[in-house]
């Protein structure tokens, strides 16, 4: 079996393209690939208000002073986009979320009894990444991030780090990820100005290791050292994939940051009534939406799971005595919530349509004694077939399968 390269089947299926009058690195989402993006979000979102979070929304722009005060400017510069002047003040798209999570807590004050205090979003950001190295959908400028920061005490950073990725592998499993590592990252053991490349003091950074450490071990995880690959405010774990080449990249990560609080002055009041710094441990469960959808495409070669197919079911009536027979099943599946549609019998003989919608998980076909009988014939995108079913209960099953986001097709 050969590599699948996304960049191609992603357009070759309508799930996205680019045009260089929008910019390279900006690609636009096409109503499948919208779909799937959607799908992905709402899933998500889902998973974390399970795990306790809570969502916001924050602009995608922030004055220079608040990258001055996080770091950003200093330390992540030559991957920012440069600043838009404002009259006395420069603004600047920003290259990830965290500073406005910071001045989220920080807009009230804190109590121990509100941590940890887990806060996601789905937010857009843009790093001015070299042209050289934009591709599809895994390097581009414009990113929706899968983000969220836990606002904890010191004594809560290792069970909420395992609780972060206990969700990202049960994310992964329903999306038919497999990861190839576990990477521990952490500063170059060769970088002797440490204040050049790093925020924070060594005892700081050491603290933190330790924390990320005892959480892979509670977590029951396997993992490797990564030296040179932490942020630049503190050590992560990221979990790397592959793609069917064998290049790796990081998709789902979780850090432990000890900087931003005190660059932030942030602090809660504790049981004794006094002022505590709190941790900040950032996680993404799937990382970058355009990452993952461009790994998924290439894991499942577009076959998606059923759950996250941009077309779920679609009708087919052999002749066009049934065309009524099918728009009523493909209406009934959508009250169900699956996305269904038809192929009309003029577009095409049976064979044809059903080799025009292989990647679709569910073919319904509906002849003359289906039509009759208020049966369906269900052929399944793996190439099994199944007995003639009552349309009520093939859209029972198919329908519960799919809110199950199961990756099996009807046995799971």
């Amino acid at each position: 079996m050969t590599a699948v390269d996304h960049r191609r089947l992603g357009r070759d299926l309508d799930l996205f393209d680019t045009d260089p009058l929008i910019g390279a690195g900006l690609p636009f989402w096409l109503p499948d690939g919208a779909t799937v993006r959607h799908t992905l979000e709402e899933y998500v979102r889902g998973l974390e208000r399970e795990a306790g979070y809570v969502h916001v929304y924050s602009p995608a722009l922030g004055k220079r002073a608040l990258y001055e005060r996080s770091g950003h400017w200093s330390h992540y510069r030559d991957g920012m986009f440069g600043p838009l002047d404002d009259g006395g003040d420069q603004l600047v798209l920003r290259p990830s979320l965290c500073p406005h999570h910071a001045l989220l807590y920080r807009s009230r004050a804190r109590s121990h009894r509100e941590l940890p205090l887990r806060v996601a979003e789905l937010g857009d950001m843009y790093r001015h990444e070299p042209s050289g190295s934009l591709g599809g959908l895994t390097r581009v400028r414009a990113i929706r991030l899968n983000d969220a920061h836990v606002f904890c005490t010191p004594d809560q950073v290792v069970d909420e780090t395992a609780a972060a990725l206990d969700l990202i592998g049960r994310a992964h499993r329903a999306l038919g990820i497999t990861p190839v590592r576990y990477r521990l990252s952490l500063p170059g053991p060769g970088d002797q100005d440490r204040r050049g490349k790093y925020a924070g003091e060594p005892a700081v950074w050491e603290r933190a290791t330790g924390l990320l450490v005892s959480a892979l071990e509670q977590a029951g995880l396997d993992w490797e050292e990564g030296p040179g690959e932490a942020a630049f405010y503190g050590p992560k774990i990221d979990v790397q994939i592959a793609d069917p080449a064998g290049r790796e990249s990081t998709l789902s990560t979780v850090q432990v940051d000890l900087h931003q609080p005190e660059r932030f002055d942030l602090h809660y009041t504790g049981p004794d009534g006094a002022r505590h710094r709190p941790v900040m441990v950032h996680r993404s469960v799937i990382g970058s939406i355009e990452r993952v959808v461009a790994h998924l495409i290439e894991v499942h070669r577009g076959a998606f799971p059923a759950w996250l197919a941009p077309l779920q079911l679609v009708a087919l009536p052999v002749s066009p005595g049934q065309e009524e027979a099918a728009a009523s099943l493909a209406d009934r599946a959508r009250r169900r919530g699956l996305r269904a549609d038809t192929a009309a019998a003029d577009h095409g003989a049976l064979g044809a349509r059903i080799r025009e919608h292989r990647l679709v998980p569910y073919q319904a076909v509906i002849g003359a004694r289906e039509a009759a009988e208020n049966t369906v014939s269900v052929r399944l995108r793996d190439g099994r077939r199944l007995p003639a079913l009552p349309v009520e209960e093939f859209l029972d099953r198919a329908a519960a399968l799919a809110a199950a986001r199961t990756t099996g097709l009807w046995d799971a």
